[in-house]
């Protein structure tokens, strides 16, 4: 034997034992008597991978693999390269390792799990997921193999097959807490929470501190509503990790669901400090509801979109579509049914010109079969149902269907999918009406807007370049059902006599500042109260104790049960003013009130969900209603319920402009966004960038 090999043997002894240095050391001498020692080159080059030094194993491994590329003893020299590859974030060289490996050797278990696990870093999840079912097929006994069969799956949008996947992980390992959360998040996804639940149970039994699975659980709460127990699962994650991606927003969001406002202030500051410093620490939509400054909810949307949502370049560059007859416009949405979108929107689908525009609907909603729907389904040229289709496959069917621009009216509202844009579905993707926000991604390129929930000082806060509507960017539906007859004020709960403020935002919109202000203001109305939405008994319970820790009796609070949206309009009639939040502000609370006569008075902040009923009252003419201070707020709250013959001519003025004013006029409105779009599309077909637009009236 040589003194290479010699020198070999003895390190090889000691890498067996784990000791990486004294191995390093005896295959350097291996080398320092044969330089083109195979096997020190490529053990060598193993070490270094298992001390983290990638570069270097890549360096040590070509060579060796450079001695005789075509001899199949050293594929596993190719299959370490590209596991070094892959740790460098170098995915496609490490796919072309494997590639290799499986060309010329016998097929194996263990080379497909890791070809699969390539083609899953390069977002390839069909290739993968076929891959890793090829792995599972060899070796059906490796749990981790079926696991990441079932998360391919997952985003492939084939939940069934996913959940077979994970079921299949633990007949294997019925220890395998990943498998059990994974199983959770899609039977959540299925709308399945109670299984949901006890499938993130069984995965936080066999590991108390395991920090996904508490998040998880903790949503799936928020998904049903029970607050309070998200809050418990979210203090519990943050005991395990205080920086857990984007838990602290999703917490203290779930905190104000329920109107516990202890130690908020403190809260919502560190909170803003971390978004400032561009740490994950919330989901963007949430944080506006928190914290009024364009420039920090710019930063939070991008560092939710870098985190979540990149370009996905799977489905490559987009060809220039040939020029039709028609603009195609493809509007995506879960709420295609009766939901407060819709309800805005459908007018609006049903007044767009023919002549000019051809309009199809992307569908990944529940599924839900309703009057709204069959409406919706109607005022489209074609309505898609792409529920059961992956984000790429979505956004492959509108390229092949030649969408010129795709509208996204989810942003990152519930049941979103910001995966079909970042896969680029069209030249031109617009965000509407679901964020009051940016989202913070530059592969969105316009927002729509108005002037005064975006003024130009706040451009430079946009991802989006800014599309400004003639009057208001919110749109309405004149043909709502409406309930012919209002309950009187006993069946309400309500007092027979007296003035009635009411606010049926969410509950998560009122902030103690806000809560400050109507106490303040029942005081000074005699036998005024107060008619809130109840999301839940926890909030209302806690609202009813902050009213008498400001010397308000509780009973002064009335809350209002959800109830089908004709009978919630018609019930309009029993309120007299409705008073805002902020800063987030009623958007479709506040166009229910304003269509039922009822007047909205808000102190505009400085972001768009801030500024929404503002933009609403200029566009109804009716800008009186809009004060700059809270003591302001205050006085013409007092002064509008002291005073019976001011509100009967307001009254009568928000009725009459219903009928005149742009805000209600849907025609009007669908004209000025035809014409956003046209403008759009000419900057496009001209060849030049997005840019600011501004739509003027006809």
């Amino acid at each position: 034997m040589s003194d290479s090999d010699l020198f070999f043997q003895e390190g090889l002894a000691f890498h067996r034992q784990g000791d990486l240095t004294r191995a390093g050391e005896f295959y350097a001498r291996a080398l320092s008597a044969t330089p083109q020692h195979f096997d020190a080159l490529h053990l060598s080059g193993v070490i270094a991978i298992q001390t983290k030094d990638y570069p270097r194993a890549v360096a040590l491994i070509s060579q060796a693999i450079a001695l005789g590329p075509d001899n199949p003893l050293y594929l596993p020299a190719y299959s370490n390269r590209a596991s070094a590859y892959r740790r460098m974030g170098r995915h496609d060289l490490a796919l072309a390792d494997f590639d290799r490996v499986v060309a010329r050797g016998p097929a194996s278990a263990e080379v497909a799990f890791n070809r699969a696990n390539a083609l899953f870093d390069l977002q390839r999840y069909s290739e993968a997921a076929d891959g890793y079912a090829r792995a599972a097929a060899l070796n059906p006994s490796d749990a981790d193999i079926h696991n990441s069969l079932g998360i391919a799956l997952s985003l492939l949008s084939r939940p069934e097959e996913a959940i077979a996947a994970y079921q299949a992980a633990i007949r294997v390992r019925p220890d395998h807490g990943a498998a059990y959360n994974n199983l959770g998040l899609m039977l959540s996804q299925l709308k399945r929470p109670e299984e949901a639940l006890a499938s993130y149970a069984k995965a936080l039994e066999l590991a108390p501190k395991y920090a996904d699975a508490l998040y998880n659980r903790a949503t799936t709460l928020l998904s049903l509503g029970r607050h309070a127990d998200a809050v418990v699962d979210f203090d519990r994650l943050m005991a395990v990790n205080p920086f857990y991606p984007f838990a602290a927003g999703a917490r203290l969001h779930a905190k104000m669901y329920i109107c516990d406002w202890r130690n908020v202030d403190a809260e919502i500051a560190a909170l803003a400090a971390a978004v400032a410093e561009k740490k994950p620490m919330t989901p963007s939509w949430l944080f506006s509801a928190l914290v009024d400054s364009p420039a920090l909810q710019y930063q939070a949307a991008e560092t939710w979109t870098r985190a979540r949502h990149p370009l996905n370049p799977a489905l490559g560059h987009m060809a220039n579509c040939p020029q039709g007859d028609k603009i195609r416009i493809g509007y995506y949405s879960t709420d295609f049914y009766s939901h407060a979108t819709a309800f805005v929107l459908a007018e609006f689908f049903e007044l767009h010109d023919r002549r000019r525009f051809e309009i199809i609907a992307f569908d990944f909603g529940p599924g839900i079969k309703d009057p709204v729907q069959e409406r919706l389904a109607k005022a489209f040229d074609r309505f898609i149902d792409v529920r059961a289709l992956s984000d790429g496959d979505i956004a492959a069917l509108s390229r092949t269907l030649g969408i010129d621009i795709a509208v996204d009216l989810k942003g990152y509202t519930t049941g979103y999918r910001a995966g079909i844009f970042a896969h680029r579905a069209s030249h031109i993707q617009v965000n509407y009406m679901g964020t009051a926000g940016t989202l913070g991604s530059p592969e969105i390129d316009y927002i729509v807007a108005d002037k005064t929930v975006i003024p130009p000082a706040s451009f430079p806060h946009f991802a989006e370049k800014v599309v400004h509507l003639p009057h208001c960017y919110y749109i309405n539906d004149r043909k709502r059902p409406l309930a012919p007859t209002t309950p009187d004020r006993e069946a309400l709960g309500l007092p027979e006599k007296g003035f009635v403020f009411c606010c049926f935002n969410n509950n998560f919109k009122i902030t103690p500042v806000v809560f400050d202000s109507w106490m303040r203001i029942l005081k000074r109305v005699p036998d005024s109260v107060l008619w809130l939405f109840e999301d839940n008994q926890a909030a209302a319970e806690n609202l009813r104790r902050e009213a008498a820790a400001r010397g308000v009796a509780p009973s002064r609070l009335v809350f209002a049960k959800r109830i089908p949206p004709g009978e919630h309009l018609a019930r309009h009639r029993a309120a007299d003013l409705l008073l805002d939040t902020l800063p987030y502000n009623a958007h479709t609370t506040a166009i229910d009130a304003l269509w039922m006569g009822v007047p909205v008075i808000t102190r505009p902040g400085h972001s768009f969900a801030a500024r929404v009923a503002a933009s609403l009252l200029q566009a109804l003419e009716v800008p009186e209603l809009i004060v700059t201070t809270e003591q302001a707020y205050e006085d013409l709250a007092v002064g509008i319920a002291n005073d019976p013959d001011r509100l009967t001519a307001l009254k009568s003025k928000i009725l009459s402009h219903c009928a005149t004013a742009p805000l209600f006029d849907t025609a009007r409105f669908t004209r000025g966004m035809e014409a956003a779009f046209l403008k759009m599309y000419e900057r496009r077909r001209a060849g030049l960038a997005p840019d600011h637009i501004t739509v003027v009236d006809d």
